[in-house]
C-alpha cells in the first residue's frame, strides 16, 4: 500500500520538514486506526460491584485500579508520543496498537485486580496511539491542507469516544465484559495489521535521542508563548468539556428525571454532529486561520453551555444543545491542534505531546469535580462553570490572536 502515497511534492525549502504525503485512503486508515485506539479508553464497564465481586476485590481498590487507565494515557502522551519524531511510524503504531490489542486481552482473562489493574495501565497507555497518528497526520500533511487532515483523523478520534461508550456498553450487556474486552482486543490487533502494511515504510526521524526528546517538552512551552496559549486555553475548554458530561450524566439520574443508564447513554449520541464538524473545521482552518475557527467555535460552545443550564427538564433540547456545544468544541480542538503543529512541523511530535498532556489535565480536572458541583451545587452550577471556562478560553485566544507560529520571543504582530 506504499503506492498510496504520493511523494512527488518534498518541501525542499526546508529539509527538516521534506518528506512523503499522505495520499486520502491513508488519512483514512489513521482515522479507523485512531477511533479503535481511542474508543479503548472509554469502554463502558459493569457496576463496580460486579467486577469488585468477580474479582474478590473490595470497591476502593477496584476504583483504583481502574484509574490506573487515565494514569496510564497520561504516561503514554508523555513518554510514547513523542516516539513519532524518533521511530518509522509504521513500526511504532502498529506495534502499540498490536500491543493494545494484547493488554486488552489479558484485562479479558484477569483473575486478580492487581493483575487487572496493572492490564488497564497498559491499556491507557497504548491507548495513545491516538495521539500519535494524529500527529503524523498534522506532520505529513501539506502546510495548505493540514487542518483538514487533522480535522478528519481527530473525526475518528471523536468517533472513537462515541464507539467506546455505545458499542462497548452494549457488548457488555450482550456478551460480558470479559468478551467485550476480548472483542475490542481483536479489533486493536486488526489495525495494527492494516498499519503494518498501510503506513509509510519511510517517516522523518528527528535529529536527538529519545531523552533529547522528552527533556525538550519544558523548554518548548517556556520557549514558545504559542505553544503556552493554545494549551492553556485548551485545557479550559477540555475541562469544560468533561464537566458538562460528566454532570449532565449525574444530573439526568437524580430527581426530578431519574432516567436509567439506557436512556442516559443515548445523550452521546449528541456527538454525531461533533464527529461531522470536525473535518469541516479543519478545511475552514486552512482557508481562514485557526484563531477564527477556535473563537467562533468556542462562541458557539460557550452559549450553549450558558443555555443548558435551563433546559436539563427539556430533553429536545438540551440534546440539541449538547450537540452543537460538541461542535463548537470539536471545531476548537481541530484549529489549535493544527497551529500548534504549525509551530515546528519536524518536531511535530514533541509540541503535540507537551499539548495534549496539559490538556487532558485539564479534562481530568473537569471529570473529577463534576460530581461534586452537581451533589452540591447542582447542574445550573456544572453549566455556568464550564461557560466560564471557555468564556476564559475565548479571552486568552483572542488576546494573544496575532502571535505568529514561529515566533519564540512572545511577541505579537501588529498588522
Amino acid at each position: 500500500m506504499e503506492s498510496t502515497l504520493n511523494s512527488t511534492h518534498p518541501e525542499t525549502a526546508h529539509p527538516e520538514t521534506a518528506h512523503p504525503r499522505l495520499s486520502s485512503l491513508v488519512i483514512a486508515l489513521l482515522a479507523i486506526s485512531a477511533a479503535v485506539a481511542t474508543s479503548t479508553s472509554y469502554l463502558l464497564q459493569p457496576e463496580l460491584a460486579q467486577l469488585a465481586q468477580e474479582l474478590h476485590s473490595s470497591l476502593p481498590t477496584l476504583s483504583a485500579a481502574t484509574g490506573s487507565a487515565i494514569v496510564g494515557y497520561l504516561t503514554g502522551l508523555a513518554l510514547l508520543v513523542p516516539l513519532i519524531d524518533q521511530v518509522p511510524a509504521k513500526y511504532l503504531i502498529s506495534g502499540q496498537l498490536a500491543t493494545l490489542g494484547l493488554t486488552l486481552l489479558l484485562a479479558s482473562i484477569a483473575a486478580n485486580v492487581l493483575l487487572f489493574g496493572f492490564a488497564l495501565f497498559c491499556v491507557g497507555a497504548c491507548a495513545s496511539a491516538g495521539a500519535q497518528m494524529s500527529t503524523l497526520a498534522g506532520k505529513l500533511a501539506a502546510p495548505e491542507s493540514r487542518g483538514k487532515a487533522l480535522g478528519t483523523v481527530t473525526a475518528g478520534i471523536s468517533a472513537g469516544i462515541l464507539i467506546g461508550r455505545m458499542v462497548g456498553g452494549a457488548l457488555a450487556d450482550w456478551l460480558g465484559w470479559r468478551n467485550m474486552l476480548l472483542t475490542f482486543g481483536l479489533a486493536c490487533l486488526l489495525v495494527g495489521v492494516l498499519t503494518y502494511f498501510g503506513l509509510p515504510k519511510n517517516t522523518p526521524i528527528t535529529p536527538g535521542s529519545y531523552r533529547e526528546s522528552l527533556h525538550s517538552l519544558p523548554k518548548l512551552l517556556k520557549k514558545h508563548r504559542l505553544l503556552r496559549v493554545a494549551t492553556i486555553s485548551g485545557a479550559l475548554w477540555f475541562f469544560a468539556f468533561s464537566l458538562i458530561w460528566v454532570s449532565v450524566s449525574i444530573a439526568l439520574a437524580l430527581p426530578p428525571l431519574n432516567f436509567p443508564p439506557s436512556v442516559i447513554g443515548l445523550y452521546a449520541l449528541a456527538g454525531l454532529l461533533g464527529i461531522l464538524a470536525t473535518r469541516v473545521a479543519g478545511s475552514l482552518a486552512d482557508r481562514f486561520g485557526s484563531v477564527p475557527v477556535i473563537l467562533s467555535g468556542l462562541g458557539l460552545a460557550g452559549l450553549c453551555a450558558l443555555v443548558l443550564a435551563w433546559t436539563l427538564e427539556l430533553p429536545p433540547v438540551t440534546l440539541g444543545l449538547l450537540a452543537i456545544f460538541d461542535v463548537g468544541l470539536f471545531s476548537a480542538q481541530v484549529a489549535n491542534q493544527s497551529r500548534v503543529l504549525a509551530i515546528d512541523p519536524g518536531r511535530a511530535a514533541r509540541f503535540n505531546s507537551a499539548y495534549l498532556v496539559i490538556y487532558f489535565i485539564g479534562g481530568s480536572l473537569g471529570t473529577g469535580i463534576g460530581g461534586a458541583v452537581v451533589s452540591y451545587w447542582g447542574w445550573s452550577a456544572a453549566a455556568w462553570l464550564a461557560t466560564a471556562a471557555i468564556g476564559l478560553a475565548a479571552l486568552i485566544t483572542w488576546y494573544f490572536r496575532n502571535i505568529a507560529p514561529g515566533n519564540q520571543t512572545g511577541q505579537q504582530q501588529h498588522h
